[in-house]
């Protein structure tokens, strides 16, 4: 099933791997980390603060998302994870039938009965 995790991570120019890295540079990381995963299809960021990383895909390791991006980012937290439900079709289109223009008693076709001639008018027979 396709899940949606989302994930709080510090990328506000914070020390990081014995360097301080910018804001711009860590949500680049994040992403990378994010999108390299197995089974994500789609991340993006999310936030006031352009700190949280919604990720969608099927068969996440949300534990292992979060342990990465803690040892290369910075602190990261689970928010909340969720599967996505199958929408039900709510406008199936209901079988109508036709009804034809009213008949006012008589049939739908009307029937004429063709006389037939007692000689031939083709010469083959």
């Amino acid at each position: 099933m396709k899940q949606t995790v989302v994930l709080q991570v510090t990328m506000d120019g914070q020390r990081c791997c014995f360097r301080i890295m910018k804001g711009d540079h860590a949500r680049k990381k994040a992403m990378r980390i994010a999108v390299g995963l197995s089974g994500v299809e789609s991340a993006t960021i999310k936030g006031q603060d352009k700190d949280q990383i919604e990720v969608k895909g099927v068969g996440i390791d949300t534990v292992k998302l979060a342990t990465v991006l803690r040892k290369k980012v910075g602190h990261a937290s689970i928010v909340s994870v969720a599967e996505e439900k199958k929408k039900e079709k709510e406008d199936e289109p209901k079988i109508q039938y036709m009804v034809g223009p009213p008949s006012y008693g008589l049939h739908p076709y009307t029937y004429y009965e063709i006389p037939r001639y007692d000689t031939p008018s083709c010469s083959i027979m």
